[in-house]
Formats: structure tokens, sequence, C-alpha cells
């Protein structure tokens, strides 16, 4: 997916739902803090339609690393994870079975899927 971003920059306009979702289907790769932040981070994008420039400007401070007093990134001593397993209904596996020409709209139903499943926790 990196590469057909590198390759047609305009598909980097779902970038940060690809990180994101890639991310949160992975959860240890977030402390337990970053994964709560992550889980709001999606619901921003999702629900209130913000843009990424929107949600930079508002979580400037809370990720300002000289303010920030937790972790993003998962470590030994603190990696997320769900309270039970989540059947995801699409993968990173999907969006790139769909090919770079329905990239966007497939990252973007990628995204929609992790939201809803998430919900349900």
């Amino acid at each position: 997916m990196l590469f057909w971003e590198a390759a047609d920059p305009g598909l980097g306009e779902v970038h940060h739902l690809m990180v994101l979702c890639y991310h949160l289907q992975h959860p240890s790769l977030y402390s337990l803090d970053g994964l709560v932040f992550a889980r709001h981070l999606l619901f921003d994008f999702i629900e209130q339609g913000l843009t990424p420039a929107e949600v930079r400007q508002r979580n400037r401070d809370k990720l300002d690393s000289g303010k920030r007093n937790w972790k993003v990134k998962g470590t030994s001593d603190s990696q997320g994870s769900y309270g039970r397993p989540i059947e995801w209904q699409m993968t990173a596996a999907d969006v790139i079975a769909g090919d770079s020409h329905n990239y966007i709209d497939n990252v973007r139903a990628w995204a929609q899927s992790v939201h809803e499943a998430l919900k349900t926790m």
C-alpha cells in the first residue's frame, strides 16, 4: 500500500486511515494509552468527518512529546490489546486484493469496517 501511495501521491489522501487501521488491527503496536487514543482518532475521522489537518490541530498539545506523559508506541511494559478477539470483516489483504485502482474507496471501506467492529467492544 505504501508503494502505491509513493507511486501515485494522490492515493495518499487516505494514508492516515491506512496506517490507523493497520495499527488498530495489530493493537500491540500501540501502548494501552496509544490504543485508546487511536480509537478516538478513528472516531474523529469516521463519525466527525475531521480531516488530518483538523485532527493534528486539535491534538497538537496532547501529542507533543515534550508535554505528553504517555507513550504512543507499544513497549514491553505497555502493549495495547482488546478484551476479546475481534473478527475483522476487512483487512489490509482485502485492500490489496482490490487493486490500486480502487485503493481510496477500499481504504475508506476498511476504516468504516474497523470502526464498526470496535464499536461493539
